[in-house]
């Protein structure tokens, strides 16, 4: 799988953008759809395509239906779509959404609250469209029922330990949100783990909106905090809910005139910290690769860069953006400035590590090995 090429102003060939594809999981009741509902509400103009088992749970009670469009999918009043599946249908609506007609800039699938994200991801990753990437696993838990769920459910330890996101929902209604939130992060493989309420998390911590002032049928914010002021759509009532909490990001954009190397650039990447959710950007690597410049994403553990031509007038810069909860922008930062490398000369082995991690080179492992992931 590899990305389509589209030429540029500059007659230059640069890959299309893939679409990343999130897969939203979590049990019965912790807040996936609420979660859901919140993203399209807060798209900021990105047109979401959802995929959902669970059809009719979905509250699209304040969304303008626009209509069915056959097969199941529906177009909401947003401009976003949303589709009913189940498994075997997966691949199926994922080339339906990345299709360019579609326009669809972020593919969201909540899983059946008994669903195995595991399985999902396998297949995400398994599809052979070229216009998706994998964008990450964010399991949602529900914080006041989780010392219960632990005990009913106890495979749910399994799922966070895949989880590139744990998102630990309704904080407001448990006993000790700070013990929840803890012993949540323990059962991570160093994933973000982040605090809501009805699900709030800031859109862009999870995909890259893309501006729009057209608001056909959506929301603002402020009417969707009177909405869940009035009716909380997980069915519980308001009661409780202080503060009106809404999870945001930290974020740092790194960048430098002075070429990276490609070793201390993969040690970099190899101890990222917890919490460092994505890095999105370009990576000059000077000598390394005159001709490219290389574009990252990273998601959780997941990495992969894709080598692309420098446009002719285009300066030779590495341009990065961290996303995380709670991680040390400023240490971060020092770590990034210690990649950087004015050496005149190539290190005859020093890109084996990043192409490693480029889609169609030998011995590419795809996902950094995540124990019964890849069994």
């Amino acid at each position: 799988m590899g990305n389509s090429l589209v030429h540029s102003t500059d007659g230059s060939r640069r890959p299309q953008p893939q679409i990343p594809v999130v897969v939203l999981a979590g049990f019965l009741g912790s807040g996936k759809t609420t979660l859901l509902n919140h993203l399209l509400h807060r798209s900021a103009g990105s047109r979401i395509g959802a995929i959902v088992n669970d059809f009719g749970a979905i509250e699209i009670d304040a969304l303008a239906v626009a209509g069915a469009l056959g097969d199941s999918t529906v177009s909401l009043g947003n401009g976003c779509l949303c589709c009913a599946v189940d498994a075997s249908e997966l691949d199926v609506y994922l080339a339906k959404l990345a299709a360019p007609e579609a326009g669809v800039d972020v593919i969201v699938i909540e899983a059946s609250g008994l669903a195995e994200p595991q399985e999902l991801v396998r297949m995400v990753l398994a599809s052979e469209h070229p216009g998706i990437v994998y964008g990450g696993l964010v399991e949602v838990v529900d914080a006041a029922e989780f010392d219960d769920t632990r005990a009913r459910h106890p495979e749910i330890d399994r799922h966070l330990a895949l989880a590139d996101l744990v998102v630990v929902n309704k904080v407001d209604r448990a006993a000790d949100p700070e013990r929840v939130l803890a012993l949540a992060g323990s059962l991570t493989d160093r994933a973000a783990v982040v605090p809501t309420t009805y699900g709030r998390v800031d859109p862009e911590f999870l995909f890259d909106c893309r501006p729009s002032e057209e608001r056909i049928g959506q929301l603002s914010f402020d009417d969707l905090h009177d909405h869940d002021d009035a009716h909380d759509a997980d069915g519980l009532g308001a009661g409780g809910h202080a503060g009106h909490l809404h999870t945001g990001y930290d974020s740092l954009s790194f960048t430098s005139d002075v070429a990276l190397d490609p070793r201390r650039l993969m040690r970099f990447l190899d101890s990222r910290p917890e919490g460092l959710y994505r890095i999105k950007g370009h990576v000059a690597l000077g000598p390394n690769d005159t001709r490219n410049r290389y574009t990252m994403h990273a998601v959780g553990r997941f990495l992969r860069f894709y080598p692309e031509p420098w446009a002719p007038a285009e300066p030779r810069r590495t341009q990065l953006v961290l996303i995380g909860s709670g991680i040390d922008t400023e240490a971060l930062g020092k770590e990034l400035k210690g990649c950087e490398s004015d050496a005149p000369h190539a290190d005859e082995h020093g890109m084996w590590g990043v192409l490693r991690y480029v889609q169609g080179t030998e011995d590419e492992p795809g996902p950094e090995p995540r124990g019964d992931w890849l069994v």
